[in-house]
């Protein structure tokens, strides 16, 4: 009898004791939740404008996050125009991209200034590329570019991740086109974003998307005006403004990371039900950053040395500020030019003068833009008109010009008031005429050198050091 109870209790202890280990492997059977969150890091640049240097710390920013989440590489545009290395190179802009497709960016948008070096040389960088370049309100026309994708969509460890490119148009007050040469986009046509972006306004549920986001170089204003008009992102990351921004905007975040590849922005995601669940932003300061990728620090390294722009050609006295070098950048220009008066809008002065010797390097990274000169005879009266009705700011050398009311009054050095009907000599960038045609109708003279090979020449050509902190010559009319 005692064994019989003990025999039953033995067999009711080991079929408690199988249903509790069933019951544990079915719990550690079961497939995971489709609504269990995914983390993703989306990493971001913008307006690196042709610099190189920090490419080695992001590679290796990159490969160590890559060892813990899922990665994806995005630029917001402007990747050329700021570093003669890049510019002057044999196949102008090619460094930039091959060191690009060697951190593996994902995607770019196009930005105005990729349209600097003219289409055919923008057509083998895009060819160049590893990555995929978006545009949703540029068509090509008859240009020699493939017409680029309005939007893309990345697939990474079972998530998709749509992103829709939108570049600037505030070029011309003309014309719409972005802010670049004019004659280098004449093959193309643009639209304002505003009149293109609502036929995405579906595309997160056409593309099954867990996440739409806009990757934009249009500026701070016009990345808010579309996180209040047109609430169909769940991100915006942009460019353009050369400006950080980490804000949030009728819900939507929105994110910029500076310029000249001096940030390196991170935004770690949690993403579930097609949705942000939780993000953590990052700037990085890539400047201070101790860890390099040797490698790519390497071909940087070999990029620069080649490029051979280190023959001083010039001294300066002083430290320059944009202005300054502006004074000095169109005083050189007249005495190369031999006009009367030069103008350069503030724009093409793209950086700061230091104090000790000049070199080559220094006066292709001021003007990048490979702008040719020209000159003009026009009265003062049209030279009055242009200055007056576009509101155009203007260095300028050889004259005085001042607004005394409503009237601007130009001055020749002798101190004598010109009178409208005068005739004179005006020097300039072939930007500016290009832009403002309308105000430029006369025939003109083309000069066998770009803005930048004339300062070089002044300097090589001058015994005189570089001074103009003293100097005010700027004219804006209002």
């Amino acid at each position: 009898m005692n064994i019989n109870k003990q025999y039953i209790w033995l067999i009711c202890f080991s079929i408690f004791v199988l249903a509790c280990t069933k019951n544990d492997n079915s719990e550690l059977d079961l497939p995971p939740s489709e609504n269990e969150a995914k983390e993703l890091t989306i990493f971001h640049i913008n307006d690196q404008h042709g610099r190189l240097e920090n490419f080695a710390k992001i590679k290796h920013i990159i490969d160590k996050e890559k060892q813990q989440t899922n990665v994806l590489f995005v630029c917001a545009g402007d990747v050329f125009s700021g570093n003669p290395v890049v510019d002057n190179h044999d196949e102008k802009g090619f460094p930039m991209i091959d060191l690009m497709n060697m951190v593996g960016v994902d995607v770019s948008v196009i930005g105005n200034h990729e349209y600097d070096y003219g289409e055919s040389i923008l057509k083998d960088r895009i060819e160049q590329s590893q990555f995929t370049w978006i545009c949703a309100n540029v068509d090509m026309v008859d240009s020699v570019i493939s017409q680029p994708e309005a939007y893309t969509t990345v697939s990474i460890d079972g998530l998709k991740i749509s992103f829709l490119g939108l570049v600037e148009t505030f070029g011309s007050d003309q014309e719409i086109i972005p802010s670049t040469h004019p004659w280098r986009v004449e093959n193309l046509s643009f639209s304002n974003y505003q009149d293109v972006i609502t036929n995405y306004a579906d595309l997160k549920n056409t593309e099954n998307a867990d996440l739409f986001i806009a990757l934009t170089h249009l500026g701070n204003s016009s990345d808010i005006d579309i996180a209040n008009s047109y609430p169909y992102f769940d991100l915006i990351i942009g460019g353009h403004t050369h400006s950080i921004s980490n804000q949030t905007v009728n819900g939507t975040p929105l994110l910029r990371g500076g310029s000249n590849l001096a940030y390196l922005g991170k935004i770690e995601l949690s993403i579930k039900d097609k949705a942000i669940e939780s993000m953590q932003y990052e700037l990085i300061n890539l400047n201070v950053y101790p860890d390099i990728d040797d490698d790519i620090e390497s071909i940087v390294d070999t990029y620069n040395i080649s490029a051979d722009l280190d023959e001083v050609i010039g001294f300066s006295e002083a430290f320059h500020s944009i202005a300054q070098v502006g004074f000095f950048y169109t005083d050189a220009l007249r005495n190369e030019m031999n006009v009367d008066l030069t103008f350069q809008n503030t724009g093409g002065i793209r950086n700061t003068l230091d104090a000790g010797n000049i070199t080559k390097r220094e006066i292709y990274t001021i003007d990048p833009f490979n702008n040719g000169s020209v000159s003009y005879d026009m009265t003062v009266g049209n030279i009055k008109t242009f200055l007056r009705e576009t509101n155009q700011g203007v260095y300028y050398s050889g004259m005085t010009i001042e607004r005394n009311g409503n009237v601007i009054e130009i001055r020749n050095n002798q101190n004598q008031l010109l009178s409208d009907n005068t005739t004179i000599s005006l020097g300039l960038n072939d930007y500016i005429p290009a832009v403002y045609n309308n105000y430029f109708i006369q025939t003109h003279t083309n000069l066998p050198y770009t803005t930048a090979e004339a300062i070089i020449s002044f300097l090589e050509n001058s015994q005189t050091p570089v001074n103009y902190t003293l100097y005010t010559n700027f004219f804006q009319y209002q």
